[in-house]
């Protein structure tokens, strides 16, 4: 019965080799530029932060944890870091935070207008939903082969792969949450002749912050998952550090490497989650406020 139905092959393959060879000779100009940039942007975050000492950074990051976590991620932080120090992987650490750091920034910049686009009509949010499917369901190593094409070798291709890797749950959580607006505090702007984009800044934007943030927050989280990938593409880092381990079948090497991903994945998600709900020390002050009224 097989054979009676034996459908032809589709090249789906070979048209997108076609696909990639077309932009390869015609679009070489943009990606020279894109990859320009990103290197660019890489290569000076990577200087700022290596600029202290790890100690000095140490501190630094410990304070930001504390004004927006709380104490007990400043504690983490100079422990967790002290450790990356103490296994001499300080660099490659900092390589990979500056990776993940310029991966989350160009994600974030186009996912949530991306998410307000689709939050706003129905037509935007039928196009955009099966594309990000698409984007969620391909391995993530399928991202790597044309951006090699399009980019060579090093960190600008580990950055572009990260960025189409790390996009669709900050468009769909930000779709969500301005989905989620009470409509009647929409229907209350529009009442006083509020202009609909005072409407999306002034209230659909603030109301959904924390769905936005949340959304941030597992951009970043696959974006550190992506990057240690992208070790495979030259990208370096902890992600090197891994494939080194696991080429050498050096369990000690390829552990360690791990263990600091840990630490930075850790950091950036507390974080961030924090950030959803506002800064550690102004809710302290709000909780003391409230317990003391006037």
């Amino acid at each position: 019965m097989s054979d009676l139905i034996e459908l032809p092959r589709t090249p789906v393959g070979e048209w997108f080799d076609n696909l990639v060879n077309w932009c390869t000779d015609h679009l070489s100009w943009l990606f020279d530029g894109i990859g320009t940039a990103i290197e660019t942007s890489v290569d000076a975050l990577t200087d700022v932060l290596t600029v202290l000492p790890p100690l000095g950074l140490t501190l630094v990051l410990a304070v930001i944890a504390l004004v927006i976590s709380g104490w007990r991620l400043a504690l983490f932080t100079i422990l967790g870091f002290a450790l990356v120090d103490s296994m001499e992987l300080w660099e490659a650490s900092m390589d990979s935070l500056a990776l993940v750091l310029v991966s989350a920034v160009v994600a974030t910049v186009l996912s949530i207008p991306i998410g307000i686009a689709a939050a706003r009509s129905d037509v935007a949010s039928r196009i955009v939903r099966p594309v990000l499917d698409f984007m969620q369901t391909m391995p993530a190593f399928v991202y790597l082969i044309p951006a090699i094409f399009f980019f060579s070798i090093g960190s600008v291709p580990g950055v572009v792969a990260t960025v189409i890797f790390a996009m669709p749950p900050g468009v769909r959580l930000t779709e969500l949450g301005i989905r989620g607006v009470d409509p009647e505090m929409v229907e209350a702007g529009e009442a006083f002749g509020t202009p609909p984009n005072r409407i999306l800044t002034r209230i659909q934007i603030p109301l959904a912050m924390p769905s936005i943030m949340a959304g941030v927050n597992q951009l970043i989280m696959l974006s550190l998952s992506m990057v240690v990938i992208a070790g495979m593409v030259g990208a370096g880092g902890l992600g090197g550090e891994v494939l080194e381990g696991i080429n050498r079948v050096d369990v000690a090497k390829g552990f360690e490497g791990g263990i600091a991903v840990v630490i930075l994945a850790i950091y950036l998600d507390r974080l961030t989650g924090a950030l959803g709900e506002g800064p550690s020390m102004m809710r302290g002050l709000m909780r003391r406020g409230m317990g003391n009224p006037v």
